[in-house]
């Protein structure tokens, strides 16, 4: 019996009065596994009220952050018993490999932790202004906090803001990806579990177009933080005008891997391959753009294309596979669509650019790794976000020519430098206009550390304690210590 997801209002499951519906499909065979229910715009507003009216109560917002970081600490605790259910639910509902699944959720739980710990340190101040005035600067939660979350790292995404929010001492309400619900439904069942009060913490289902834009809208939301692509990202942008509420986007990349000739060949087709087809090239900070320089262009294309070859496309329960499903047939349509244009372009198709078709991947949402070679910087298979197994190569000559080509886009999400020479990487990692880099590896980054970009990729960070700040305003408290007539005007 196919499941019919439902709403978390005010510490109650509900379900939806819509009478249109999304089916929920697991991409490695395209079966429907559940059924959600596109939450009505009155009934998100219900949840805004529901959201607003809690942190007014003050019942999570007046707490000692000892105490709301022991409840952070219990959510933990309840994926960590639980992390197997959840690594099987994003694997099939995403279509990631197992692999990648077991790391988002190890993720996800050392967030909850790291934001507990976080609270049990202080970031307000105290001067003397003069000699009768104290000065206090303390940091106080925004209030309510709408969460519009992607469907590529569904449970990920979804921790990276309800941590930092409900840390901070905000309520919330998540709209997770209306393809990839489950995992946001089971964590919202296991928080359920917890002293977590009632109207903390609420979920709403359906479209970014209907739920997403009414909670952009809404004049009882006081931030909306949002990760996916640059095009909604500028709409939601522009709903949030009507009171002026905060802005957090994470949005999309194009992100250059630059590889010199002195960079160790095996280390950088290594990381190179992980950048790109790690998650299936689904990953906004994904090397999509591949820089070599002209000494090793040759020969890293051949050993690139060779290993490219030997990838194990699979579903996500396969533990051989190293590369999973496509989301969605939307998505994989928009992915065969650039590399039609990428041809009609005049890119040379190295590898792949079809969907698997063969054996049991067949009835899957399966891709080949795919590689253009012979492209330019005006192409826009070269300037867009494919988000997809798709990775282009160019030549270049020298630093200079490598940062120009590196920083010519709209986007500045993420980047690399491989290179044995540290104060040439150095060098370079600094010019690259971006706010996620890495010398000599890729991807890998810690919660510790701000996560956002520069130009079209975003607006403001997650993760750190900078992920804290956007979720708190920032208060100064003057007292006079001795009060006394001001006698300013006689």
């Amino acid at each position: 019996m196919t499941r019919h997801l439902k709403m978390y209002i005010n510490g109650e499951w509900v379900a939806s009065s819509s009478e249109t519906t999304v089916n929920v499909i697991d991409p490695a065979t395209q079966e429907v596994i559940a059924v959600a229910s596109n939450t009505t715009k009155e009934e998100t507003e219900e949840a805004i009220k529901t959201a607003k009216r809690t942190f007014e109560s003050g019942v999570w917002s007046d707490l000692l952050p000892q105490e709301r970081a022991s409840v952070l600490r219990k959510i933990a605790e309840k994926m960590e018993d639980n992390e197997n259910t959840l690594i099987d639910l994003e694997v099939q509902n995403n279509g990631k490999t197992k692999r990648e699944a077991d790391s988002d959720v190890q993720d996800a739980i050392n967030c909850f932790r790291y934001y507990a710990d976080l609270l049990n340190t202080t970031s307000d101040q105290t001067y003397e202004a003069s000699e009768d005035l104290q000065t206090l600067i303390v940091k106080e939660p925004i209030g309510t906090a709408g969460l519009i979350v992607p469907w590529n790292f569904p449970l990920l995404m979804s921790v990276w803001k309800i941590a930092p929010a409900l840390a901070a001492g905000n309520t919330i309400i998540l709209k997770p990806a209306e393809i990839t619900p489950l995992t946001a439904v089971k964590l919202f069942e296991l928080m359920d579990e917890t002293d977590l009060p009632k109207g903390v913490a609420n979920l709403i289902l359906g479209l970014g177009s209907e739920a997403g834009q009414t909670i952009s809208e809404s004049k009882d939301v006081d931030i909306v933080s949002f990760t996916g692509s640059t095009a909604v990202g500028r709409h939601i942008m522009k709903a949030a005008t009507g009171n002026m509420k905060k802005v957090s986007l994470e949005m999309g990349g194009k992100s250059p891997n630059i590889i010199f000739d002195d960079a160790d060949l095996d280390t950088a087709v290594d990381y190179a391959l992980f950048g790109i087809y790690m998650g299936a090239g689904q990953v906004c900070t994904s090397g999509s753009r591949i820089l070599v320089q002209e000494g090793i262009y040759d020969k890293f294309v051949k050993n690139y294309i060779e290993r490219a070859k030997a990838i194990k496309v699979g579903p996500g329960h396969d533990e051989n596979a190293e590369m999973g499903a496509i989301v969605s047939q939307k998505h994989l349509e928009n992915i065969l669509e650039y590399v039609q244009i990428g041809k009609e372009e005049g890119a040379h198709l190295a590898l792949g650019g079809s969907k698997i078709k063969s054996g049991e991947l067949e009835k899957g949402l399966f891709f080949e790794p795919t590689i253009f070679t012979n492209v330019t910087n005006d192409m826009r298979i070269v300037q867009e976000e494919i988000f997809g197994p798709i990775v282009t190569i160019q030549k270049f000559k020298d630093e200079d020519d490598a940062i120009k080509t590196a920083n010519d886009t709209d986007y500045g999400l993420a980047g690399a430098v491989f290179s044995k020479d540290q104060n040439k990487a150095l060098r370079l990692i600094k010019k690259i206009r971006a706010g996620i880099t890495w010398v000599n590896t890729y991807h890998l980054t810690d919660e510790q550390a701000p996560w956002g970009g520069y130009k079209q990729s975003g607006i403001g960070r997650s993760l750190g304690t900078y992920g804290l700040d956007e979720y708190q305003e920032t208060k100064q408290i003057n007292i006079n210590l001795a009060p006394e007539p001001i006698h300013w005007f006689e």
